[in-house]
């Protein structure tokens, strides 16, 4: 766990330290793109923060090769060599796309081509443990193509949900370390070392997440852009065939006893299964409506549109951060849901916690005007968005809800629906340019 930690770390400076300089650089670069009017964002913000996050890819895989466990994964396994490769061919054409916005159809055939990289050099799915069934072993081409359909749509449901500033990294880190304590569970609960490949991989992209995350937070400094949200998507997809491809069930040796028990111990072996679905949920569930939305229109599926959840939760009044904040909670809410289940799925504390935590979730899409105020002692401690308003004395004799001689009615704001700078475009999807 130490040397896990260790190189978490070391992504996560490397990748913070980096990104103040590629800021300048993607302002002398010209890569920042023009403000529209569904934008949220007030200035023209840099993009490019992919470089800061692939370079601490690269230092996050360096540091584990030098490390006395973890070297063990590089030699018996070619996993984190073919996660490179694909890595650095998906973050070139981000790069690219991020200044010159090339076509569609090249970005997808170049996540099909990362895709296929990595498949040749070993990271591909062999077989899938399937419930009443067993293992159900896949022939090359099966593997393969289910292999790049699950890179494909990881890419794009995460770039997809990249609308706000913090939000496609947030979720993504969520997601890495539900995945990580479970990969890890798996590597040294159960002594499988197939497991340390994807426990790596996830260990790693937590780092990426949590080191450019202050950089991108609202008001965001620089935006990942596509060689940022396409990198860390496809990341969390060789996490996920990694572990579900590569682990045998039988190793475990979970079939024993009566069948009601055989059932409950095995199900660390099926949530492989569910566990990337849980990861990509949210940006999945966008990514179905949202084509089916666009498509009902006779538009074109990839079109950018101000359609999507993180837009309609600005729509019904909640602001750009409590947004994110809800879009968080319910990220860890599916994917450490799932986790839990898998550790325990006999205990009804667990389903129940979940349905408690859904209907607190409920209520907070629901309230997009409850301001949470600090009790006056903590005000200096606050932001000035949490503090009490000062009453004056002139408005004590005013009516209820009317502003007083001395007190002026604070004009409301109206929250603009929109994205900020290129988050909300599709990783195959043209950006729109304002007209000039």
């Amino acid at each position: 766990m130490r040397e896990y930690l260790l190189t978490l770390c070391i992504t996560a400076a490397v990748t913070y330290l980096l990104t103040g300089p590629v800021r300048k650089f993607a302002i002398v670069a010209g890569a920042m793109p023009e403000i529209r009017a569904r934008d949220v964002h007030r200035e023209p913000t840099p993009r490019l923060g992919g470089i800061a996050m692939f370079f601490g890819l690269c230092a996050g895989l360096l540091v584990a090769d030098h490390l006395t466990n973890l070297n063990e994964v590089f030699d018996k396994s070619n996993e984190p060599r073919a996660l490179l490769s694909g890595a650095a061919l998906i973050w070139l054409i981000g790069v690219l796309d991020d200044k010159f916005e090339i076509d569609a159809l090249i970005k997808l055939g170049g996540q099909m081509i990362a895709a296929g990289v990595m498949v040749m050099q070993g990271l591909t799915i062999l077989w899938l443990p399937i419930p009443g069934v067993g293992n159900v072993a896949l022939t090359q081409w099966q593997g393969t193509l289910l292999t790049v359909a699950l890179v494909v749509i990881t890419i794009n449901a995460v770039n997809f949900v990249d609308g706000l500033d913090g939000l496609a990294s947030g979720m993504v880190c969520i997601a890495a370390t539900a995945f990580f304590l479970y990969a890890y569970r798996i590597w040294y609960s159960y002594g499988i070392e197939a497991a340390a490949p994807a426990t790596l991989f996830s260990a790693i992209l937590m780092g990426m997440c949590l080191g450019f995350l202050p950089h991108n937070m609202h008001p965001a400094r620089i935006f990942m852009g596509d060689s940022g949200s396409m990198l860390i998507g496809l990341v969390l997809a060789a996490g996920a065939i990694s572990i579900t491809g590569q682990v045998d069930p039988d190793v475990m040796n979970l079939f024993s006893g009566s069948e009601r028990e055989t059932v409950h111990q095995t199900v660390p072996v099926y949530i492989p299964l569910l566990l990337p679905l849980t990861i990509i949920a949210i940006p999945a569930a966008d990514l179905i409506l949202a084509i089916v939305r666009r498509t009902w229109r006779g538009q074109s599926p990839f079109a950018a549109d101000r359609g999507h959840l993180h837009h309609r939760l600005l729509e019904i009044g909640h602001s750009h951060s409590r947004a994110v904040l809800i879009m968080y909670f319910w990220s860890a809410l599916i994917a450490f849901g799932a986790l839990a289940y898998s550790v325990n799925s006999a205990s009804m504390w667990i389903v129940l916690g979940v349905v408690f935590l859904s209907a607190i979730g409920l209520g907070l899409l629901l309230m997009p005007r409850f301001t949470p105020r600090a009790p006056r002692w903590a005000e200096a401690f606050v932001p000035p968005r949490y503090r009490r308003r000062k009453v004056l004395p002139a408005a004590a004799a005013a009516g209820p809800g009317e502003p007083g001689e001395g007190e002026k009615e604070e004009p409301r704001t109206p929250v603009t629906v929109g994205v900020s700078g290129v988050n909300g475009a599709t990783a195959v999807g043209p950006r729109s340019r304002a007209a000039r």
